[in-house]
């Protein structure tokens, strides 16, 4: 079996374990077949992008203990659905992202430039910033 890639072309490396998130809820932004939402994007969140995601009927600030949901706030990383991250992206509210941390079957729903561009995790001269996931 191969290991998870991310949008770099390395392997995918942990998006955060506190609050623990993927969909398969083990840190990772591992994505497959039974993944219908695609949860691929690791992103750091912000007060503006919990509002918007609210705002379109997923609201990812409150608790939800019934399901282990811890309910989210801003600087917490989480795995979002590719295509909600470019919905926000084209309302302007997209989230930084942490490519290491991001599928690869992201790039099938946004564009590499787009995320590189939101990247907490990429410096320009090419060389890829250290970044510690909980």
């Amino acid at each position: 079996m191969s290991k998870a890639m991310n949008v770099l072309g390395g392997p995918l490396e942990t998006c955060s374990m506190a609050p623990l998130t993927g969909f398969y809820r083990n840190g990772c932004c591992d994505t497959g077949a039974d993944d219908l939402g695609v949860h691929a994007v690791c992103a750091e969140m912000t007060a503006e992008f919990l509002t918007f995601s609210r705002s379109r009927g997923n609201d990812l600030s409150t608790p939800a203990p019934m399901f282990h949901f811890p309910g989210l706030k801003p600087g917490d990383r989480w795995c979002l659905c590719a295509s909600r991250w470019q919905e926000a992206l084209d309302a302007g509210v997209a989230p930084p992202v942490i490519l290491a941390s991001t599928h690869i079957q992201a790039l099938e729903w946004v564009d590499l430039e787009d995320l590189v561009a939101h990247a907490l995790d990429y410096d320009p001269t090419g060389d890829q910033k250290s970044t510690t996931a909980d």
